[in-house]
């Protein structure tokens, strides 16, 4: 079960461990190996010193250490950052999926029926969900999770789900302008109050990241504003699911407010790319949800060549994007929208990073936490040359070994 911390914390500072005979050391540091974005070293070694990094460079100059692993002329790359996930929920949307996927009608409720089946489940439940998510992201990679609320949609349920998230990372949204809920179709001027009051005194404890889905039918640009000020005001800095459907205020506001980072970023003008590549907000790019609706791919290439810093997340929910791997991710993103591998796999992790406003995570570097991961093969580049290969042989979060 993944945990914010290593299972035995002084096991992990007690020694320290040399990987050696790595083919490709993906660092994500220009300033090392290749000069390149990903700071590639070829021949390389790392060395672990309880939770940290502590050293990289070539093979043959690695410090004795107390213990060695042969990478055995494989690659090693940072864990995964998985920065959008929404994983407190009960249920799933099988029949949905299979309607879509079949050309035919579905009227059930989308996202109304998993917010049903959210609030109709304990919280034993609902953690075992969630602990089972984690556990199957982390086999693939994935070291650093953000995740939501946004599926009960009451004081008590919102704050329930942040607070079954929040003793599994430290990444964690609250979301309860996921959508205006059932019982408050007739007012929702009364429901944004209540995200903007009671449910947020109750939910910010528990969070770091404040999140609207700004979009039609759900939340609009005004409302939008007035539940991130209101989350900004508890301490809470705020993401949004921008542009995602249509055109819309999501982006501009984003960036307006400092956001760490615009989620889904489909439909863009030129005035909204300008915007993410004058400011700090990252754009979070979710190929999963267009494989999964058949929707319209976010034109990743013309972010990138306009400057913007690019983050790439499962999106992994039960409706829209019900995947936990982050390397299917990056071999969409290289085959259907346009990225190189090597700016899939930046995304991936160091991008994730910068959307989390994190530089302790998602490189490996001294003084980075040892979040790695060994692949069974010679290069990064495989993660899309090889798609739906299991490539993820063994996994350190936080210096410990945890595959």
């Amino acid at each position: 079960m993944p945990t914010r911390s290593p299972a035995t914390p002084e096991d992990a500072m007690s020694s320290t461990t040399v990987i050696t005979n790595i083919a490709s050391l993906v660092t994500n540091d220009p300033s090392l190996g290749d000069g390149s974005p990903l700071g590639l070293i070829r021949d390389a070694a790392v060395v672990i010193d309880g939770d940290r990094i502590a050293w990289t460079g070539a093979s043959d100059k690695a410090p004795a250490a107390d213990d060695r692993v042969d990478a055995g002329g494989r690659a090693v790359i940072p864990g995964f950052v998985d920065s959008h996930s929404h994983l407190v929920f009960a249920g799933d949307r099988t029949e949905e999926f299979n309607a879509r996927m079949s050309g035919r009608g579905y009227t059930a409720g989308g996202i109304r029926t998993t917010v049903a089946a959210t609030r109709a489940a304990d919280d034993a439940a609902l953690e075992r969900n969630l602990t089972h998510y984690l556990a199957e992201a982390l086999r693939q990679g994935t070291t650093t999770f953000e995740t939501k609320s946004g599926y009960g949609l009451t004081v008590e349920d919102e704050a329930r789900a942040l607070r079954i998230a929040a003793a599994h990372t430290d990444e964690v949204t609250y979301l309860g302008a996921h959508i205006v809920p059932p019982d408050h179709a007739d007012d929702p001027a009364g429901y944004v109050a209540l995200v903007t009051g009671e449910m947020l005194d109750a939910c910010a404890p528990y969070a770091r990241w404040v999140d609207v889905f700004c979009e039609k039918g759900a939340f609009d640009g005004d409302q939008a504003r007035a539940i991130l000020t209101a989350g900004k005001a508890k301490g809470l800095h705020p993401r949004v699911h921008a542009n995602q459907l249509s055109y819309g205020p999501g982006v501009q506001l984003a960036v307006e407010l400092d956001a760490a980072s615009a989620d889904h970023c489909t439909h863009l003008t030129d005035a909204d790319v300008d915007a993410l590549a004058n400011s700090r907000t990252v754009a979070t790019l979710l190929p999963g949800a267009e494989f999964s609706t058949r929707a319209e791919w976010p034109d990743a290439r013309r972010i990138l060549d306009a400057g913007v810093t690019v983050a790439l997340s499962t999106d992994c929910n039960p409706g829209s994007s019900f995947t936990s791997s982050v390397p299917f991710c990056i071999a969409l993103a290289v085959r259907d929208m346009r990225m190189t591998p090597d700016e899939a796999l930046w995304s991936a992790t160091a991008g994730g990073a910068a959307a989390l406003r994190r530089d302790d995570v998602g490189r490996l570097t001294p003084g980075a936490f040892a979040d790695l991961a060994l692949l069974d093969a010679p290069s990064h580049v495989h993660l899309a040359y090889r798609p739906g290969v299991p490539l993820v042989s063994r996994v350190w979060r936080r210096g410990v070994p945890v595959t």
